[in-house]
């Protein structure tokens, strides 16, 4: 499970597992997940592709076929669309992930597909981003019949694998939902570049045509991105766009690119992120900026602060949580999900952000 902020390079991870696993001859499927997704039906899909896939180009084995038929049952007993897939016409598998328990229909249906890729000496992986969002009322128990089933996978040693990105809050949701998830998977949190690591974001591509940074340029755009990626990659851009000479980026192409670098970030990375919040929204974010210092804020202070009730701003915070602007660290406290927000909130002295919250 792969956790941090918005544009640190999650999905760009997750894109790589992908591809490795298919280099190995695995086959790979993706999701991501949204509050208002058809979880199982989802999952069925996945699990149906690569089945298909695991037969591609051969007339089904046996087993393959035995694997659909549960798949077929886990479908009627689940009320899912059987859609255009290669279960219609095909006769359910009784007594297999169709017990009415989803966790242990979810076991089953898994381990099914985990032997099936076994005996054909290949794998699955499941990558799942946003993980964050299946933290609804009504995605609890789905949540909590993916863990399980996963549980079961690593119990039978089965070649099937889930990797996962979300932001920070999915280590207490997953948790919450399960005790053992902390074994169950391994966490990784990814942040900030160093310098060291910021520079060479910045230096091996340049060198593989021929151009070369000076250190104070590299210094200077790793201080004002604070290492984010994809900050440093907005910054590298405009700072190779100003670059007069044909083979150095110099720090004076750098003062240069700062000014619209920052522009763009302001008119499509942060603006893109409050086109849809109300006026009460505005004002809880506006708090978050006036009493926090780039770090989590006490949801009581913010309260307090907006001289309101906790409950009612209890209230605009679940709604920008559900928006993706910000995210709960800790219990009782919130932060921003997208790194500089408040920054981005200052420096445009709210004005940009007033227009955008009242729809102008």
């Amino acid at each position: 499970m792969f956790t941090g902020l918005r544009g640190v390079g999650k999905t760009v991870l997750l894109n790589e597992f992908g591809r490795i696993a298919q280099a190995h001859g695995w086959v790979h499927q993706k999701l991501e997940a949204r509050a208002d997704m058809a979880f199982l039906e989802e999952m069925a899909a996945m699990v149906r592709n690569t089945l298909l896939r695991f037969s591609a180009g051969e007339r089904l084995r046996e087993r393959a076929r035995r694997a659909l038929g549960i798949l077929k049952a886990f479908q009627i007993r689940w009320n899912l669309p059987e859609g255009a897939d290669v279960t219609v016409g095909l006769d359910p598998v009784a007594g297999w992930a169709d017990s009415g328990l989803l966790a242990m229909d979810i076991s089953a249906l898994f381990i099914e597909m985990g032997e099936v890729a076994k005996l054909n000496n290949i794998g699955a992986l499941f990558t799942i981003d946003e993980v964050q969002q299946l933290e609804t009322k009504e995605h609890k128990a789905n949540l909590e019949a993916l863990i399980i089933g996963l549980h079961s996978i690593s119990q039978e040693q089965l070649p099937f694998m889930v990797v996962g990105a979300g932001l920070p809050s999915i280590i207490g949701l997953l948790g919450s939902v399960k005790a053992y998830s902390e074994r169950l998977f391994a966490y990784t949190k990814v942040n900030s570049l160093n310098e060291e690591q910021s520079h060479s974001a910045l230096v091996d591509p340049a060198a593989e045509v021929g151009v070369k940074w000076e250190k104070d340029a590299l210094d200077k755009i790793t201080k004002e991105t604070n290492g984010y990626p994809y900050f440093i990659q907005e910054f590298g851009k405009h700072s190779w766009d100003e670059a007069v000479g044909p083979d150095v980026i110099r720090v004076a192409d750098v003062d240069k690119a700062i000014p619209k670098a920052i522009v763009a970030l302001d008119q499509g990375f942060f603006r893109s992120r409050i086109e849809r919040i109300t006026n009460a929204e505005r004002v809880y974010l506006e708090a978050m900026v006036h009493l926090g210092d780039g770090g989590p804020v006490a949801t009581r202070e913010i309260a307090d602060y907006m001289s309101k009730g906790t409950p009612k701003a209890g209230g605009q915070r679940k709604t920008l949580i559900d928006k993706g602007l910000c995210y709960p660290p800790r219990s009782g406290w919130i932060d921003f999900t997208v790194p500089m927000f408040d920054q981005f909130i200052r420096r445009t002295n709210l004005e940009l952000f007033m227009r955008a919250a009242e729809g102008e």
